[in-house]
């Protein structure tokens, strides 16, 4: 019998989240863009917790390496409880939160204004208070999302990052690729892996890497598989695991990796047959791997969007790997869908 948890319900949406999105293209995005564009900031910073922390650091890379903008991950504690003053001159704030309601999120937006730095949010509650206070707030037209362990907000926070990028460049073919989402996500989402589920069924400790983009998606399985599945999961860069953590590779300590089809895909693919000579099982979304085990995944045709499809892959594995494992992922027994730090 097919799961009917509220997560494999909000998965199911995706692609409909996405398509939602992109048919209200809002118009802070092309304000935003147009002010990136005109104005280039001499940096972007972000503040984000979560999930949405992992969406941030996709913005960081995408901007970096598209844009030339250099993106910095502002500790919103600097803000919430430091209370340090930090000189914001010609540079845009994003925050990113599904709720918009975290007090050291808001502390970091209170402490930007008025300070010639340009605030923005990606938020899925359009009347939060973060969304008030931002000067533009881009709503992620995601839906309702009831699951503890978000999906679509991630998803389309990714994706608003890679509209706002492509305005600012007036793109046309990510722009094309980008609108191919939704008909592709419908296929990432059916997706199985069993080799790999029957390898984590009992597995209580897993690397995974990734570079690049698709770092952020590695960050993002691994907290997965640690509020849903009650597995020790570490995220790495592909080339920060070999300066140190891996000594503790071995065939019980399973490699997750997520490789695109990007400039970093044979980087990548080194470091998972390395590892694989080590005699650790490792798996991997890339065709070019040999002694590693090869998973199915969707090539959306540009590098920007290949990530979007691995994590919408991830996401059905992760929830019935959790079911299996006999875990709630709807409610991990010490979170909540609403996270209000200070």
């Amino acid at each position: 019998m097919q799961s009917q948890s509220k997560m494999y319900q909000e998965i199911q949406e995706i692609p409909d989240a996405v398509s939602n999105l992109l048919e209200v293209t809002d118009f802070a995005v092309d304000q935003l863009g147009n002010i990136i564009k005109d104005q280039p900031p001499n940096f972007v910073i972000t503040a984000a917790r979560g999930s949405s922390d992992h969406a941030a650091k996709f913005l960081k890379y995408l901007f970096e390496i598209y844009l030339g903008i250099p993106v910095v991950s502002l500790g919103p504690s600097i803000c919430s409880i430091y209370d340090s003053k930090i000189s914001l001159k010609n540079t845009i704030c994003i925050a990113i939160s599904q709720s918009g309601q975290s007090p050291d999120i808001l502390s970091v937006i209170n402490s930007a204004q008025n300070k010639e730095c340009i605030t923005a949010s990606f938020t899925n509650n359009s009347n939060s208070p973060l969304a008030e206070k931002t000067k533009f707030s881009v709503p992620l037209q995601a839906g309702s999302e009831k699951s503890v362990a978000a999906t679509k907000t991630f998803i389309n926070s990714l994706v608003v990052s890679l509209v706002l990028a492509a305005k600012v460049k007036k793109d046309v073919e990510l722009l094309s690729a980008i609108h191919r989402l939704p008909e592709l996500l419908e296929k990432a989402i059916r997706i199985e892996w069993p080799e790999l589920k029957n390898e984590l069924e009992n597995c209580n400790k897993l690397y995974t890497l990734g570079r690049g983009l698709s770092y952020s998606i590695s960050n993002e399985a691994s907290l997965k598989l640690i509020e849903t599945c009650g597995i020790h999961a570490s995220s790495y860069s592909s080339a920060e695991v070999l300066h140190g953590p891996v000594e503790i590779v071995d065939e019980y300590h399973p490699v997750l990796a997520f490789i695109s089809r990007d400039a970093a895909e044979q980087s990548i693919v080194n470091v998972c047959e390395n590892l694989a000579e080590r005699k650790a099982k490792v798996f991997g979304t890339s065709s070019y791997l040999n002694q590693s085990k090869s998973l199915e995944f969707v090539n959306t045709g540009h590098p920007f969007t290949d990530p979007i499809a691995l994590i919408a892959s991830f996401y059905p594995f992760v929830e019935n790997l959790s079911l299996s494992r006999g875990k709630n992922p709807d409610q991990p027994s010490l979170l909540k869908k609403v996270t209000k730090t200070i």
